[in-house]
């Protein structure tokens, strides 16, 4: 899954949650609070989710060290 993609779909989770919050009456700075800790989690986890696994190291990669 491409990393923008998640972090598009992440978004729209955070909007509808904030929008469910102002229709709640949180007060604006516990929905931003709410909202920054969520972008920093939706991006988190788009790396976690889109990174490339480093290759496998083969023996003949290896190199000897006669310290």
């Amino acid at each position: 899954m491409s990393f923008g993609i998640y972090i598009v779909g992440f978004l729209i989770l955070i909007g509808g949650l904030i929008y469910g919050a102002a229709i709640l009456h949180v007060p604006t700075q516990w929905i931003a609070v709410g909202a920054i800790v969520l972008l920093g989690l939706a991006i988190l986890k788009g790396v976690q989710a889109t990174r490339s696994k480093d290759p496998a190291r083969t023996p003949q990669s290896r190199t000897r060290w006669d310290g």
